[in-house]
């Protein structure tokens, strides 16, 4: 019997603040951060097939259905479902509804596989626990065991070792400079600094607010300049900086109208929006 699954939100995050502290033998860095989950992201709708394929129905400039994080994550939780009930069909109709940008460190590919593993988790009726689906989610990037979490969280080792923790109920101004961060060229440039001093989350806790900064953020504003004049401009309003490796930068207000007052001065060749700070996965219960 087809089961259906529709409107299911894909939320972006903010990282509030984002140390580098070491770097693995690996090559893996070593971070501090703290996600922030907010109010604006894609939306996925899920229909469950009688047969074992993944069919990925919408088109997304730039990326084949092989290399979407969505697909990939159906593909990886239908492989451990066969394992558990090799008799039963799991396959699944996606599609993808992008509004987050890609290459702008909010998340958004990564967020898309965590809505896919719980949606499906849930549709196909696996029976796999939260945890579980965490570990699967790390195969496909450091930040969705992030989004499988259910709140919002200081993290630390690759991003994965994750605790909740209680963040503002805020606004932000999110602005998007026109460029795409390669992850990897940030991190692997020679002027990263890969030594900030560990902190702990009562620092964080007790901190008013613009805790910490983002290490990334100068290695991104110098190699893409669109970045610079965003923050540079978002500074009007208080403490602006860029999330994750770029190349999106946002600003927190406590109130919605202060938010709007910024948002209606942003010259026109930003693409810019308001989000309220959410305090848990709109997805969450599906876990429970």
């Amino acid at each position: 019997m087809t089961q259906i699954l529709n409107n299911c939100p894909a939320p972006a995050k903010l990282n509030l603040f984002l140390h580098v502290t070491g770097r693995r033998a690996d090559g893996y860095h070593l971070l501090q951060t703290v996600f922030q989950l907010i109010d604006h992201g894609d939306t996925l709708h899920f229909c469950t097939r009688d047969d074992n394929h993944i069919v990925r129905t919408t088109d997304l400039a730039g990326v084949p259905a092989e290399s979407d994080l969505a697909v990939r994550a159906a593909r990886l939780l239908q492989q451990a479902a066969q394992r558990k009930y090799p008799l039963r069909p799991f396959g699944a109709d996606i599609a993808v509804e992008k509004q987050l940008p890609m290459g702008g460190g909010l998340g958004g590919g990564s967020s898309d596989a965590a809505t896919t593993l719980m949606a499906l988790n849930h549709l196909w009726q696996a029976g796999f626990a939260r945890e579980e689906l965490m570990v699967l989610g790390l195969q496909l990037g450091a930040d969705v065991p992030f989004f499988l979490f259910g709140s919002n969280a200081f993290a630390e080792g690759i991003g994965e070792a994750l605790v909740d923790v209680e963040t503002p109920d805020c606004w932000y101004l999110v602005l998007e400079p026109g460029v795409a961060v390669p992850t990897q060229q940030i991190f692997s440039a020679t002027e990263l600094t890969r030594d900030s001093k560990p902190v702990k989350i009562s620092d964080f806790s007790g901190a008013l607010v613009g805790f910490g900064k983002n290490d990334l953020q100068v290695v991104a504003a110098k190699l893409f300049p669109p970045i610079a004049e965003a923050i540079e401009w978002l500074r009007q309003f208080g403490d602006a900086r860029m999330t994750g490796s770029g190349a999106c930068v946002f600003c927190q207000f406590e109130q919605e109208q202060q938010a709007d007052a910024a948002l209606q001065k942003v010259p026109a060749k930003w693409k810019a929006w308001k989000a309220r700070a959410l305090k848990q996965h709109p997805l969450a219960h599906l876990q429970s």
